[in-house]
């Protein structure tokens, strides 16, 4: 059997403690651009989204992450994209993210989405109906600033949870 992802809000502890784990493996261990922790201000107010891998077993994984947050009325970002190293190849897995990301923010009245694309991400993304509006230095690496085309994402009709896992850890 082949395995299957979904791509859900994160709501329960587990889902958000391995959501926490995998960022802090990507954006800490791996690329190295926060010493301790990649945890910020925009955590308290975002809503984490997990791609779950199950395999054949019926074993439930955490291979992707995505969190999106709205920093006025109307206007959302994502940020902190990432992939399960072992899982990179299977070029499902940041489309399902993005696209959930965007779409349950439009359904919940974005009118703009945003986010700061790694340099080697561009193509990736305006393969998937974005576009850049400027380029700019993050964390001392190439960033692009690009939003989304949202008529590419259809609203996804679904209540907004409560923000009560900005605590887990």
């Amino acid at each position: 059997m082949k395995d299957a992802f979904s791509f859900i809000l994160a709501t329960t502890p587990v889902q958000v403690r391995a959501y926490y784990d995998l960022r802090h493996q990507i954006f800490c261990n791996e690329q190295g651009l926060f010493a301790e922790t990649d945890r910020d201000a925009w955590d308290t107010v975002a809503y984490p989204i997990v791609a779950l891998q199950v395999d054949g077993s019926n074993t439930v994984q955490v291979v992707g992450v995505v969190r999106i947050y709205e920093t006025e009325p109307g206007i959302w970002y994502g940020g902190r994209l990432g992939v399960d190293p072992d899982f990179r190849r299977q070029g499902q897995i940041g489309k399902g993210l993005i696209h959930k990301a965007v779409t349950t923010a439009h359904g919940w009245g974005c009118k703009q989405f945003l986010a700061t694309v790694q340099l080697q991400n561009v193509r990736f993304f305006r393969r998937l109906h974005w576009q850049t509006l400027s380029e700019i230095s993050l964390l001392d690496r190439p960033h692009h600033l690009m939003q989304a085309n949202q008529a590419a994402y259809p609203p996804e009709i679904q209540p907004r949870p409560m923000l009560e896992w900005a605590e887990v850890s």
